[in-house]
């Protein structure tokens, strides 16, 4: 039968923004373009972010005094702020590394890069530099095309042989003589009213 390669619903990984800003760089910025793990995908300027990050400092500093505070309450009250404060950052998908980072340096970032999450190829690109972005908007969205799908149409009359977990060969025009060896993944439970195929 005849089939079309697609990617794996379950590969498939949508980039949003966790805070709003404005996209200052794009690193990735064409539909198709491979992306590694951690490789930067776009720089954001975020108003709140620098803000959170001014308040991370003021806690961190907050914290030195109160260590030699003799109110235990005190000192515990600082802790908790400074522990509540990174855990917004992370909350925004901030890495422990630029948390500390901040912390050490005593140096508030006016942008943030944000890293690709996967490895994979960009399907889709909705970030433009200069964009506004607010939460939830979708930036990229990414595949991982190590594993793909065959999407095979089988005969209503030939439906009856095709169960989950047997063996399928692919071959392509494109590669002559090469064959791929898989199995059977998945099989929609409705049959197409145009095509008679499931």
């Amino acid at each position: 039968t005849n089939g079309v390669i697609a990617e794996d619903e379950a590969r498939i990984h949508a980039v949003n923004a966790r805070f709003a800003g404005y996209i200052e760089k794009l690193f990735v910025d064409r539909t198709g373009q491979p992306v590694r793990r951690g490789e930067p995908l776009l720089t954001v300027y975020s108003p709140d972010l620098v803000a959170t990050e001014r308040e991370l400092l003021l806690a961190v500093e907050n914290s030195r005094r109160m260590q030699n505070s003799s109110s235990e309450g005190a000192s515990s009250d600082a802790q908790s702020l400074l522990a509540a404060t990174r855990q917004r950052l992370r909350l925004w998908d901030i890495a422990d590394s630029e948390i500390a980072r901040i912390e050490k340096n005593e140096e508030v970032s006016r942008t943030l890069t944000l890293p690709s999450p996967v490895s994979g190829v960009v399907l889709k690109k909705d970030a433009v530099a200069g964009m506004a972005i607010t939460p939830g908007m979708p930036l990229y969205t990414i595949a991982d095309l190590s594993v793909v799908w065959v999407l095979a149409d089988v005969y209503q009359s030939e439906t009856g042989a095709v169960m989950r977990g047997n063996p399928s060969e692919v071959s392509a025009s494109f590669l002559p003589g090469e064959t791929f060896r898989g199995q059977i993944d998945f099989v929609y439970p409705t049959v197409s009213e145009d095509s008679r195929t499931l």
